[in-house]
């Protein structure tokens, strides 16, 4: 993989990704308690993260994706609802299954697929989007313009998941302990068909996977292998699969990635990087890093201020 190329997906990515080697796993409550009011919600050097944190509906604007996937808000923004046919969602506590409707559709389509062609009895779906995206409280430092998922790689029970269950239960581990290939005592072909089926959806641009699934799914797609291109090693990942969709069209303010380059990827030079000891191993700095100031309302796009501050949509 390009060294430059490699850069820019960290400097985008890695807030996210060191989050997320532990967000899935977070346990949620099944009665959180709100978050207390603010004390200054004017301050400038306050994080968005409190005030969007904070919203608990979308707004009552027409759909509009404003900014990037790690800069950015949603209006209009809709619901995943909690459980349909082939899903179900995880973590309701923390009210993250918000997007945009591109979105949302290709999740129930994702859901059915994995259980038509992967046979799964359907996808527990993790972490979307706030109701108003932007930057969250935990976690993620992408996820904030409706048009990110997370698909954890556990397949749904086939039953209803109680509230208590969708708080506490964790995902599974697909990742072998050195951390070089995928565990073969949780990794099932299965795996391969579902994110095989996200990947050839048109809309998605990205998928995001540990470099030990990305290796596996080198060494076992068969047939086709076009979409390989689209899925991209990234730190952590070892539970879920984190899909990108593009930017919806007519969505003028909306900042796109470049579309990742056609090669499929599964190189060994494309792979030597991830799997380098100081990668998989590094070293702790001699003295820990200054923790970086939040991500204030001002460094959003402009309009995301008005998407804050426009009343809730009807639910």
């Amino acid at each position: 993989m390009n060294p430059r190329l490699i850069l820019t997906l960290l400097l985008i990515s890695a807030t996210l990704a060191g989050a997320t080697m532990a967000l899935a796993q977070d346990k949620g409550s099944v009665n959180p308690k709100p978050l207390p009011p603010l004390a200054n919600p004017n301050d400038p050097r306050l994080g968005a993260k409190e005030l969007f944190g904070r919203k608990l509906l979308p707004a009552a604007m027409p759909t509009r994706v404003v900014g990037f996937y790690a800069r950015g808000c949603i209006a209009g923004a809709v619901a995943l609802p909690i459980n349909g046919e082939s899903w179900q969602v995880m973590r309701l506590s923390r009210n993250r299954y918000w997007g945009h409707p591109d979105l949302v559709a290709l999740v129930t389509r994702l859901a059915a697929r994995a259980r038509k062609d992967a046979g799964w009895p359907g996808i527990l779906v993790g972490d979307m989007s706030q109701p108003r995206g932007g930057p969250m409280l935990t976690g993620h430092a992408s996820h904030q313009a409706g048009l990110d998922a997370d698909i954890w790689l556990t397949p749904m029970p086939n039953r209803r998941l109680s509230r208590e269950e969708r708080e506490e239960t964790s995902a599974v581990m697909m990742v072998r302990s050195d951390r070089l290939d995928i565990d073969p005592h949780n990794w099932k072909p299965t795996h391969l068909g579902v994110i095989r089926a996200a990947a050839q959806e048109p809309s998605v641009q990205r998928i995001f996977v540990n470099a030990a699934i990305k290796k596996a799914l080198c060494r076992e797609a068969k047939g086709d292998r076009s979409w390989l291109h689209k899925v991209r090693p990234m730190y952590g990942h070892d539970y879920h699969f984190h899909i990108r969709i593009k930017c919806p069209p007519g969505s003028g303010e909306c900042e796109s990635q470049p579309e990742p380059t056609e090669s499929e990827g599964c190189s060994a030079g494309d792979l030597a990087f991830w799997f380098k000891d100081s990668v998989l191993h590094p070293k702790p700095p001699k003295e820990p890093p200054k923790p970086r100031p939040p991500m204030t309302l001002a460094q959003l796009p402009a309009a995301c201020k008005a998407v804050l501050a426009a009343p809730d949509a009807r639910q």
